[in-house]
């Protein structure tokens, strides 16, 4: 297992609470509108695009490609914060993980990996490069 930085636990809400319940089980789910077939990100019941309520959990694939980045070097130990946008369309702020800080590029392919968090929390996600 990798050396991740210390992550505090998410505080699911009733909407999202079917992906961090996913999440310990290692599934990746993005929520797709029944309406207007786009896939959006952060899960949430209202679509963002059209307002319908039709909307359902579907399984994400878990692969992207970095959107834009920054590396983070006031931390005691630099890290990268991206969007990466998600295969499916939307866009999703993470963290780039398992790999050297000044080799992340845009546009480069990356992939789902799981972080734990304190206090025994479910994992978050994050990316690495494929």
């Amino acid at each position: 297992m990798a050396n991740y930085r210390k992550m505090a636990a998410p505080t699911p809400d009733p909407e999202s609470q079917p992906f961090w319940d996913a999440a310990t089980q290692g599934k990746f789910l993005v929520r797709k509108c029944n309406g207007c077939g786009k896939v959006h990100w952060y899960p949430r019941t209202i679509c963002p695009f059209c307002a319908s309520d039709e909307t359902e959990w579907v399984d994400g694939k878990g692969t992207g490609t970095i959107y834009t980045y920054t590396v983070m070097r006031r931390a005691k130990e630099p890290y990268v914060v991206a969007y990466v946008e998600l295969d499916e369309g939307p866009k999703m702020l993470t963290n780039i993980v398992e790999c050297d800080v000044d080799s992340v590029e845009i546009g480069q392919q990356v992939e789902l990996v799981w972080v734990p968090t304190t206090e025994d929390g479910p994992p978050v996600p994050c990316f690495k490069p494929a």
